[in-house]
């Protein structure tokens, strides 16, 4: 070996093409849906933007049966902010309480009819367009879908994508999620899973946890025996809880109003004898199998009910969620 070799070998030991770093591991989903019946100008600025990938705008629907769909003025504050910080921001249409209402169920039902869907969707398309959306989600839930939702999706989906747009779903196990062909899965972008409200006030006799870890396992279990991918599958968590005995109520109990009346209630998933809600702990384990099972990241209803500072259920997710990835669970 000559004395050129001798100082050559150590320089390309040293190369970048000798032992090029491995890629970083693709960011978690992290979908927040956000109200639009609060302040959102004062909201949007309170935003942690750089905890979030994605924003869901809770809910615009259709205010003829023409399929003309409502924008909340202050919408546009939280869609400005967030593409500043560089957070895609979807519409929401639906939501739980329209599956019953007695004006907007039927209008869905008639909308989404082989007679009215490309109508529909080429509206909603064009609603994506002209607001300067990145998508839509679709959270029309139980008694709302029925065989024309398939078809509808299919209808969206193929005037979405070819725009560059998102299409997801909120969707669970038992309220309507059966009804929703394994075809259209194909369709959505990626799945916001609703693992929660296993329990709650409408069922006085039955009080205890709505979303307890062990639920959160088996709705994933569910949809991926369907079919969904893991890679599309998004883990729903409430940011909320629900009151039994001396504290049942028609309305949840925001988190941040639980951690402000119990102090030192988010280390725990009970406060008081009567309401129960998912603390720091539980949510730490619930981002840890999001990791484990290598699924796509986690949702929460609703953004705006995380508490302050150290309590913060968003912080929790993100700490774990940007952990190095663990070995596949078995």
């Amino acid at each position: 070996m000559n004395l050129l070799q001798l100082f050559l070998i150590p320089l390309l030991a040293a190369s970048p093409l000798a032992a090029a770093p491995a890629p970083p591991a693709p960011r978690k989903t992290v979908v927040a849906y956000v109200p639009n019946w609060i302040d959102l100008k004062s909201y949007a600025g309170e935003i942690d933007y750089g905890r979030l990938t994605h924003l869901n705008l809770a809910f615009e629907n259709p205010v003829d049966d023409s399929g003309q769909l409502s924008f909340k003025a202050s919408n546009q504050f939280v869609i400005d902010r967030a593409k500043e910080k560089k957070v895609k921001v979807l519409i929401s249409i639906g939501g739980g309480s329209a599956s019953d209402d007695p004006v907007l169920k039927p209008r869905y039902q008639m909308l989404m009819s082989p007679e009215k869907r490309k109508d529909f969707a080429a509206k909603l398309s064009e609603y994506v367009v002209s607001h300067g959306l990145d998508g839509i989600d679709v959270d029309i839930e139980g008694p709302s879908i029925g065989d024309d939702y398939g078809p509808f999706i299919e209808e969206l989906s193929a005037l979405l994508k070819p725009k560059g747009k998102l299409l997801t779903a909120a969707l669970s196990k038992g309220y309507g999620g059966d009804r929703v062909p394994d075809s259209t899965l194909k369709c959505y972008d990626f799945l916001n899973i609703m693992a929660y409200d296993a329990t709650g006030p409408w069922s006085p006799d039955q009080p205890g946890q709505h979303s307890s870890l062990q639920f959160a396992g088996s709705c994933v279990d569910y949809w991926l025996s369907r079919g969904l991918p893991k890679e599309k599958a998004v883990l729903g968590v409430p940011f909320y809880g629900y009151g039994f005995g001396d504290n049942v109520t028609k309305r949840n109990f925001g988190y941040n109003e639980i951690v402000a009346a119990f102090p030192g209630s988010e280390q725990q998933d009970q406060a008081g004898t009567t309401i129960w809600y998912n603390g720091i702990p539980t949510m730490k384990a619930k981002a840890r199998l999001v990791m484990e099972r290598q699924l796509a990241g986690v949702m929460i209803w609703s953004l705006n009910c995380d508490a302050e500072g150290e309590a913060s259920l968003l912080t929790t997710l993100d700490s774990v969620l940007r952990e190095k990835t663990p070995p596949v669970k078995k």
